[in-house]
């Protein structure tokens, strides 16, 4: 099927709506028996406000979006969603999660910021109660017990983008990496190392790291961006790291300073409402090529993403993100454990169940846990075109599957 009739077939999904859907999503929360269970608390950590709002408000979407199809339950139980003001640091995290504790949160969930994760890390563990983040974390945050993902490690969108450029790239052509100076980006960078140097390829350049600031205006990158066009040593290819205000910035001011040739990202550049600001910039992302790598796309063509897409873009109006469908997912990892533990479900019992959940039926394709607690999954390469009157992320082709 083609891209834009998948399209079509999913526009025509959203306008039956989606009460013939729900029985499709994966869960048996519809069971007759499931109005047994007590009622349960979890919590939910996002920013509400800040650079980060947007993904949080995803992030909350997506997990709503689970409870509404499923009857707000979660293994046959009535959840209360408590949330959590998340913040920038590891102080205002710390207060979510002594909050959400202090209410009798069986689980948490959410987690947007790097630094929010790590500096929650040692309290979540040592209260035993589990949290399934919907975000990628720092690839740093290893041996953990009662911290589970159901997005990804930072370095694999960078690792998945390496091994393809290090197969399709001809020898001698110069990749310049910019990115802003912080530790995601230092993550996604190691990854695309790790893909791209092997059998003899080497990046010569040193990434050009830049400010790292949350509204970036005209101009924020227009010196990293000549550093990496210098006449003198002109860059073949781009790869870069930039989300939200940043990525449309970066990308208009690429534009301006005069280079017509590919970039490639991890797909954070293209998320969320970015390709709406790029609309000006088509004929320039059409002649070049703007390409991503990450483990889901609105337009995949499974039955799990079909009710999913069809159900998000119904409820509000635009179409799913990684972020959405990550908090989706961690919903239907969070009703399949408790339907595994029975009718008095206790932390210490759902987080042994998260090990015991197998494979799941995701919109981004099966997946299951691998032994650091994050997903193994399936990348996608994504082309930025039109599809139909849309710009759009479209998958080309898959990439690898790591985890």
């Amino acid at each position: 099927m083609s891209q834009m009739n998948r399209r079509r077939a999913l526009q025509l999904l959203a306008a039956l709506g989606t009460t013939g859907l729900a029985a499709g999503c994966g869960s048996d929360s519809e069971n007759a028996g499931a109005s047994s269970g007590k009622p349960i608390k979890i919590g939910l950590i996002v920013p509400g406000a800040g650079a980060n709002k947007a993904i949080g408000d995803e992030i909350s979407n997506g997990f709503q979006l689970f409870l509404s199809l499923n009857d707000q339950r979660l293994g046959g139980h009535p959840v209360t969603l408590v949330s959590a003001e998340e913040g920038e640091n590891a102080k205002s995290g710390q207060a979510a999660v002594d909050r959400l504790l202090k209410e009798g949160a069986l689980a948490l969930t959410g987690v947007v910021s790097p630094e929010v994760i790590l500096g929650i890390r040692d309290m979540v563990e040592q209260a035993r109660v589990p949290l399934v983040c919907s975000n990628a974390s720092p690839t740093s945050l290893q041996s953990v017990v009662y911290i589970w993902r159901t997005s990804y490690a930072l370095e694999e969108p960078g690792r998945a983008l390496g091994q393809y450029l290090n197969q399709t790239l001809l020898a001698g052509r110069r990749i310049a990496i910019l990115a802003p100076n912080n530790r995601s980006s230092r993550d996604v960078i190691a990854g695309f190392r790790a893909g791209y140097e092997v059998n003899g390829r080497h990046i010569d350049d040193e990434p050009i790291l830049t400010v790292d600031v949350p509204n970036p205006r005209k101009g924020t990158y227009t010196g990293a961006i000549r550093q990496a066009l210098n006449p003198k040593k002109p860059a073949d290819v781009i790869f870069c790291h930039y989300a939200g205000t940043a990525a449309v910035q970066f990308i208009k001011q690429l534009y301006d300073e005069g280079y017509r040739g590919p970039i490639y990202a991890p797909g954070f550049l293209t998320e969320g409402t970015v390709l709406d600001e790029l609309e000006s910039e088509i004929a320039s992302i059409e002649r070049s090529g703007l390409e991503t790598a990450l483990n889901y796309s609105a337009d995949l063509n499974n039955t799990a993403n079909r009710v999913f897409a069809s159900a998000y873009r119904k409820t509000y109006r635009v179409s799913p993100t990684t972020y959405a469908m990550a908090s989706y997912d961690a919903a239907q990892v969070l009703d399949k454990a408790i339907r595994l533990v029975g009718s008095d479900p206790t932390p210490q019992q759902l987080n042994l169940a998260l090990g015991k959940i197998g494979q799941i039926d995701s919109p981004r394709g099966p997946w299951q846990f691998n032994q650091p607690r994050t997903p193994q999954q399936k990348w996608y390469l994504r082309r930025v075109q039109r599809d139909g009157q849309l710009l759009s992320n479209v998958v080309i082709s898959e990439l690898s599957t790591l985890g």
